[in-house]
């Protein structure tokens, strides 16, 4: 009996959230480790010339014995892009992850940091320094040689005997070791999944639009079986007072926000992956919109997003919302923000062009009858 009162009593402090699968410091990493600090930062220049469509980081540290104690953090912006930041900033794991979220690999210098994946470079001169490494070698993705006859020292084949059947590539092969690092990029890239949103309460039109009838049945079933056709595992985004008996649905976390709740509700069930968003007020979305969107969706971007030809902003509710997305929304809403559309607009994005009849809304019952006459005639 007190057991279970013990029991009954046991209060948990946090929510349990499903977590994001990060690396240590970002969610897709590599340590390099195994030489000089100068040949790791050259080996890293010459791949990311290589892999320049991809968005890339490098972490390292100082090499200066003593810095000078600042009295103020100074952000110097340039025109074209580029900033230079001199700041007292500790490395924080959980600092990091936000920092890094926007990129698709983060690079490491082994010698200071340790990374969740390693490449290993044989220097027959550190010998020292890879046996004092030798515990963070446990995810070793590939070897570089500095000199044809770079040794494997004895000890890392007593850890790893299967060392030398990892592929090992000289360091002037930056074409190949480009290739594997890009290789290791796309492995992580994340799955799509969809997302109907059904939970709007649909005031100018007087009842659910998710329930309209244009092709013979509710529009928010078409709207699946859309996606559905495109082999993405689809949910349908609902308010928790909705009734609507189907088994993949997400019910609103983020209360009272609209879409941009939905979106964030979405993230909260799975940050993992991207979301195809799709509202049950676009009858004219077709296969041809959705071939479109899945053919330039690009992962290194926040969004993949539709526009129409001839209208000044992109449509957030036919959007590919990548999961980098999710930290800068809830940046947004810290802010007091709310409109999925603002964050695009202010976000490095990836913008297609489509006729402007095939995404248009129906908000209202005259559209409604005008549209499904358009449809059915």
């Amino acid at each position: 009996m007190e057991k279970a009162i013990s029991k009954m009593n046991k209060h948990q402090k946090h929510a349990k959230l499903k977590l994001r699968e990060n690396d240590n410091f970002a969610t897709n990493e590599i340590s390099i480790v195994g030489t000089k600090c100068n040949v790791i930062a050259d080996l890293v220049q010459q791949v990311s010339k290589k892999l320049a469509s991809y968005k890339l980081a490098y972490l390292d540290a100082s090499h200066a014995e003593e810095i000078e104690q600042k009295s103020i953090d100074s952000f110097t912006f340039h025109t074209k892009g580029t900033t230079n930041i001199s700041a007292e900033i500790g490395v924080n794991k959980f600092n990091q992850r936000i920092q890094f979220s926007q990129y698709d690999f983060l690079f490491i210098n082994g010698n200071h940091y340790e990374g969740a994946k390693q490449i290993l470079i044989l220097d027959n001169e550190k010998e020292a320094s890879v046996l004092k490494r030798l515990d963070q070698l446990n995810n070793i993705q590939f070897v570089v040689k500095l000199m044809d006859d770079g040794k494997y020292f004895d000890f890392l084949v007593e850890k790893h005997p299967q060392i030398k059947n990892l592929l090992c590539y000289h360091i002037s092969e930056i074409d190949k070791i480009s290739k594997h690092i890009e290789n290791l990029i796309k492995e992580k890239m994340a799955p799509i999944q969809g997302l109907i949103l059904a939970g709007g309460k649909s005031t100018r039109m007087g009842t659910d639009k998710g329930t309209l009838n244009f092709y013979g049945k509710n529009q928010r079933d078409v709207a699946i079986e859309l996606l559905e056709k495109h082999h993405l595992k689809t949910y349908l985004s609902v308010r928790e007072d909705q009734e609507i008996g189907i088994e993949n649905k997400i019910t609103d976390k983020f209360v009272g926000l609209g879409p941009f709740g939905a979106i964030c509700s979405a993230f909260q069930e799975n940050p993992d992956v991207a979301w195809l968003v799709l509202a049950t007020d676009l009858p004219f979305v077709n296969d041809e919109v959705i071939n479109l969107l899945l053919k330039h969706r690009n992962p290194s971007k926040i969004a993949t997003t539709i526009k129409g030809k001839n209208k000044e902003f992109p449509e957030p509710l036919i959007t590919i919302w990548e999961p980098k997305s999710y930290p800068i929304l809830l940046n947004y809403l810290a802010q007091g923000y709310s409109c999925p559309r603002k964050v695009l607009l202010n976000s490095d994005i990836e913008i297609i062009e489509v006729d402007d009849n095939l995404i248009r809304n129906i908000n209202t019952p005259e559209e409604f009858k005008a549209a499904r006459k358009e449809i059915n005639d």
